[in-house]
């Protein structure tokens, strides 16, 4: 476990991103069993990490991992046929998640029920949350299905942030990715609500600067053609109003920082705002671990 100071010192605050990988069941009756348990420890004011903590986990049926993996760094049965059990890693697994915030994509179908599964086993009380974010619901309600079938995969694809490489730490991290690009691209459009949401006239007006005998005069020029709508009904472009900036600005804050207070909206906003100033592109992301 890797741990680094951070003035987040609010008990009950801390947000925990976690991913598991499991077996996938290929009959009746066969069960999943966790093979691996990553998580990252944030805090919500300003998304620093403060701890992290892996480790792959060794089922009781071995025959139910493959001998080789499909993908080329997935997990074999050779890679965790030494690994612990779970009942020897269950008091860092509780000692992360319990008493936290946790976050994650499709968290409450899946994970949060393997976890629980996984502490009943051994005969012990499972960690509890004091919030949960499920990023696939969050995302879906606040910045909607524009990704496609909103799968991490497919929203690191289309935010260009490289494979998902289907091991829990670096998910955990791809998610927190996602989010930070989701939180952007809404503040940008809350900025230009009718332009980058879609909400905009048939006929666009752009004022346009000339100069003509030593003064600079503008006029408008009206283009006939509206940007095109994708089936998703997206379009990218538009006049700015008050009323959805401050609606589009809690969307933001409720994304990841629920009863956080400002400071965590207020950093968000920020980072955005150097976005638009330097006009950069952030970089593809690279799993760093």
């Amino acid at each position: 476990m890797e741990a680094s100071g951070s003035s987040c010192t609010e008990v009950g605050t801390e947000i925990v991103f976690f991913d598991l990988e499991t077996n996938v069941p290929r009959r009746t009756g066969q069960r999943f069993w966790v093979l691996e348990f990553g998580a990252i420890v944030v805090c919500p004011r300003n998304l620093v990490e403060l701890e992290s903590y892996t480790t792959l986990i060794k089922p009781k049926d071995l025959s139910v991992v493959a001998l080789k993996s499909s993908r080329s760094d997935g997990i074999t049965r050779e890679a965790i046929e030494n690994a612990p059990e779970f009942e020897e890693v269950a008091d860092q697994i509780f000692s992360i998640l319990n008493s936290r915030i946790w976050a994650g994509h499709n968290i409450q179908r899946f994970d949060c029920i393997r976890i629980r599964e996984a502490f009943a086993e051994i005969g012990r009380p499972a960690p509890v949350p004091v919030g949960m974010i499920d990023s696939l619901g969050v995302l879906t309600q606040k910045f909607g299905r524009r990704a496609g079938n909103m799968k991490m995969a497919t929203l690191a694809s289309y935010f260009e942030l490289g494979q998902q490489k289907h091991r829990s730490l670096d998910d955990v991290r791809m998610n927190l990715e996602v989010l930070k690009h989701c939180a952007t691209v809404l503040f940008l459009e809350s900025s230009l609500p009718s332009v980058l949401n879609g909400k905009f006239n048939s006929s666009l007006t752009i004022t346009t600067r000339s100069r003509s005998n030593g003064k600079l005069s503008c006029r408008e020029e009206t283009s006939r053609k509206s940007p095109p709508i994708t089936s998703l009904g997206y379009q990218r472009t538009v006049p700015y109003t008050r009323g959805s900036l401050v609606k589009m600005t809690e969307s933001v804050k409720n994304l990841l920082c629920k009863s956080q207070g400002s400071q965590p909206l207020n950093t968000i906003l920020k980072h955005s705002h150097s976005l638009l100033r330097c006009g950069s592109r952030t970089a593809p992301w690279t799993g760093h671990r």
